[in-house]
């Protein structure tokens, strides 16, 4: 399966994007990367169209125009601040709080050996994460904090920056996380048990599970649900990593 589609018609397609698969296309084949699957499954007639994106390890609802009218109505309602997103986070610690607001500048990391890192910093660009607690969850490996969180603004890496910097990363994310050596040795394929016992996840566990945006004289929503891994954590069931001839950072769910 390509990815599961949420809803389409004759001017958007809405699908659930799986978690650790690239928006943009990579060096790999036809499958490697989200919009190349789109192109499969639209057909040759049609050029889709990317007017948002997540990151790699992030799942949930992603919105293609399948024409050019469509796609350059979704750019206006994006630029214009009429789509409204929220996210799942799974993050470490018990959040004592019911919600709240964190808005601090984020720029880039310039203390980091990883070019796409960014960080909290006073000359940076504006950036506001409002957050509502869902549920705490004690497991073997300590506290963890369920939230729902949705941004004023859509700076890159926003919510992983600012729940890090909260002093509540996001479960299993390696650049944000408990060490940013993970990440190096992530892209490197170089990761040991430790190391994922570190992790705790395959991918970091961010989810964007509901998508709301005015289309043709309605309010439209789109939901999506956490994977398999994602849910399994937060019910407290065991999530283990096992060897994958495609990709050996598959995680798989058992007990």
């Amino acid at each position: 399966m390509l990815f599961p589609v949420l809803h389409e018609d004759a001017d958007l397609l809405v699908l659930h994007k799986p978690a650790g698969l690239v928006c943009h296309p990579t060096k790999g084949d036809a499958y490697s990367s989200l919009i190349s699957r789109v192109r499969i499954h639209l057909g040759a007639e049609q050029e889709p169209q990317m007017v948002h994106r997540l990151d790699r390890e992030t799942s949930g609802v992603m919105v293609f125009g399948k024409t050019a009218a469509a796609s350059a109505e979704l750019r206006r309602l994006w630029i214009t601040g009429l789509v409204t997103k929220e996210y799942l986070a799974l993050v470490h610690g018990a959040v004592s709080a019911v919600s709240g607001v964190i808005d601090a500048p984020l720029g880039k990391d310039e203390a980091s050996s990883v070019a796409i890192k960014d960080c909290v910093r006073p000359d940076g660009a504006s950036a506001v994460t409002r957050w509502w607690r869902v549920r705490t969850i004690q497991r073997e490996e300590g506290a963890f904090t369920l939230l729902r969180v949705r941004l004023d603004t859509g700076r890159k890496h926003q919510i992983r920056i600012h729940l890090a910097a909260a002093g509540h990363p996001l479960v299993g994310d390696k650049l944000y996380g408990p060490s940013e050596d993970l990440y190096l040795k992530f892209v490197e394929r170089r990761l040991e048990p430790a190391d994922r016992d570190r992790l705790l996840l395959a991918n970091q566990a961010l989810h964007a599970a509901r998508l709301w945006l005015p289309w043709e004289g309605e309010e439209r929503e789109f939901r999506s649900e956490p994977e398999a891994d994602f849910t399994a954590f937060v019910e407290g069931r065991t999530v283990a990593w096992l060897a994958d001839p495609h990709d050996p950072l598959r995680p798989w769910t058992e007990g």
